[in-house]
């Protein structure tokens, strides 16, 4: 039985994922399945797979994030990908370390030092000037997609 082709997202009309949803527990993963697919098809518009925010994921699991790509293109389900992730990763993790990482992503802010805040508050303020409850990571991804999909913040 061969697998089928899966339609991968066009990321210049909608985002990918929130950075909040997640596949075997992991967050972040699904949005990094959805810009790989959108990279191979040359539809990740301003969305970059590999960045920053994928390298949490990679390095907790312990993947090559090229192989990943490889595995993608052969048209995987996200099953099929979490299946693959779990047999070839480098650092296995138990089901409450999968949470606690998750759930601790799920609420990383900035970091304390005055470079990294500030980043963060120049950030916000482009998308908002008077959003207060922006104060996580996933907050201001969420926000920024969108925004840049027609929200008003």
């Amino acid at each position: 039985m061969s697998t089928p082709k899966l339609s991968a997202p066009d990321l210049t009309q909608r985002p990918p994922r929130s950075p909040r949803t997640r596949l075997g527990g992991y967050v972040l993963l699904p949005r990094m399945l959805d810009k790989g697919r959108a990279t191979l098809a040359g539809t990740n518009g301003e969305y970059h797979y590999n960045c920053p925010l994928d390298q949490h994921v990679i390095k907790f699991i312990g993947f090559d994030p090229k192989k990943l790509l490889a595995e993608l293109k052969k048209g995987k389900s996200d099953t099929e990908i979490l299946a693959w992730l779990q047999a070839n990763a480098k650092h296995p993790r138990t089901p409450w370390e999968i949470q606690q990482w998750s759930d601790y992503h799920d609420r990383r802010g900035p970091d304390s030092d005055a470079e990294t805040l500030a980043y963060f508050a120049n950030y916000v303020s482009k998308l908002s000037t008077t959003r207060e409850d922006i104060t996580t990571w996933a907050d201001v991804l969420d926000l920024d997609d969108y925004v840049t999909f027609g929200g008003k913040a």
